[in-house]
């Protein structure tokens, strides 16, 4: 049994469904729910905690500005400036506060035009200045103002935005600002200062998105380690329950007459499709083990983990082994600073090591032994082995780059199991 290669099963279509096979993936991965948008998953608290740096950080521009009012030449077109971006941000945050968080074309077209016009006032403030990057004040704040959009607008949308007022910021400079070993540093960082929250804002919502994927469907492949020792997946679950209904629809049109005997064709064809699509699910719910399941559903360990598991072994381990082998996994195809190359992860259970253990005559051992391509003993995350040991007993080797754990998994003998007392 192979988590990445699907058991042969007939590829017939019933009722205007494919059958699955075993192991294939599902072309809706659970990951997807998470695209639509991510606020309605908790975002919504990341936008507040950004909303409140562009706070803070237009009160300090305000408060610098308002220093250096009387060099000034005109202070109109900076006082425009600074009302409109205030009014602009005050505006989009109870907009979206009153419309759940949602942030619609319009309204998004008219807050980019609001801030193109708090740049352009801010630069006509300062042009008599010919220093871009000394005095700039809305126009920089209004980099920060941007933050408020990243977790309600897409990240390309966010870049452009962000790269076309680092545009504006570049143009303004090479137009008004003599280029001195002097003023350059103060160009580059005002430029930095505007460009750099709408990037990192875009980086961390991305990050939050890829933590919550993960979480997500960590969170629903440990329901498999409560299931029984042989049973379908929650993939195959579905098409079951889509399956009885087809049944109880089609019993039900032979109940009241809908449906007259002896059936016609069509109908002959379609039962007989029924029946076929059950007893398939039946011949894998007797091969298939809650590991499996656990490898297969996930978009994450189904990337990275292959089982092979004739004997179905893995069903004999209890929850507390399931839980901790299943965390091991998670730990080993996982990266913790996200810069290692892709890795392979080869189970295999078996063949069970008969006879008595030193725990008691109805226990027997599962040899498990885990193939880590690629990595190192140094780079196994400390909570690899805090797992394993509630395994069972481990020992760990390492040859051509690749890690190899054997675990002997003490558990109940089926035969002992099954032996009435």
């Amino acid at each position: 049994m192979s988590g990445k290669h699907a058991s042969a099963a007939p590829d017939e279509r019933t009722l205007g469904a494919r059958i699955r096979p075993a192991g294939a993936r599902s072309s809706t991965r659970r990951g997807s729910p998470t695209s639509t948008h991510v606020s309605a998953l908790g975002s919504g608290f990341l936008g507040i905690g950004i909303a409140i740096v562009a706070a803070l950080q237009s009160m300090l521009g305000l408060g610098i500005f308002l220093a250096r009012a009387d060099t000034y030449a005109s202070l109109l077109p900076a006082v425009s400036a600074w009302t409109l971006l205030l009014v602009t941000f005050l505006g989009i945050i109870v907009t979206i506060s009153a419309t759940g968080e949602r942030l619609p074309d319009w309204l998004y077209a008219f807050f980019l035009v609001a801030l193109g016009a708090v740049v352009w006032l801010d630069f006509v403030a300062i042009a008599p200045f010919n220093d871009v990057g000394r005095n700039a004040s809305a126009s920089i704040s209004a980099g920060f103002v941007l933050l408020v959009i990243v977790t309600l607008r897409s990240r390309w949308e966010v870049l452009v935005a962000t790269s076309l007022l680092g545009v504006a910021f570049v143009v303004a400079i090479v137009l008004t600002t003599p280029l001195t070993p002097v003023t350059i540093p103060y160009q580059v960082t005002a430029v930095a200062l505007a460009v750099s929250p709408g990037i990192i804002g875009v980086m961390l919502v991305a990050g939050f998105e890829r933590i919550l994927r993960r979480e997500l469907d960590r969170v629903l492949v440990q329901s498999t380690v409560t299931a029984p020792r042989l049973a379908v997946g929650m993939l195959a679950s579905e098409e079951l329950a889509r399956l009885d209904y087809d049944a109880e629809e089609l019993l039900d049109a032979v109940a009241t007459g809908d449906a007259p005997l002896p059936l016609p064709p069509s109908l002959a064809s379609r039962a007989s499709s029924l029946a076929t699509e059950l007893r398939l699910h039946l011949v894998q719910g007797r091969r298939e083990t809650w590991l499996f399941h656990a490898i297969t559903e996930s978009d994450h360990l189904g990337r990275h983990v292959t089982v092979s598991d004739p004997g179905t072994l893995a069903g004999l381990l209890d929850d507390v082994q399931r839980d901790a082998l299943l965390a091991a996994l998670w730990l080993l195809s996982t990266d913790p600073v996200g810069v290692a190359p892709a890795r392979t992860i080869a189970v295999e259970l078996g063949p069970m090591v008969g006879g008595a253990v030193s725990t008691g005559g109805d226990r027997t051992i599962v040899p498990i032994a885990i193939r880590v391509s690629g990595m190192k003993r140094n780079r196994v995350d400390p909570g690899v082995w805090e797992a394993l040991d509630r395994v069972g007993r481990y020992s760990d080797t390492t040859a051509q780059g690749s890690l190899r754990i054997e675990v002997d998994c003490v558990v109940v003998n089926p035969a002992d199991a099954a032996r009435p007392s």
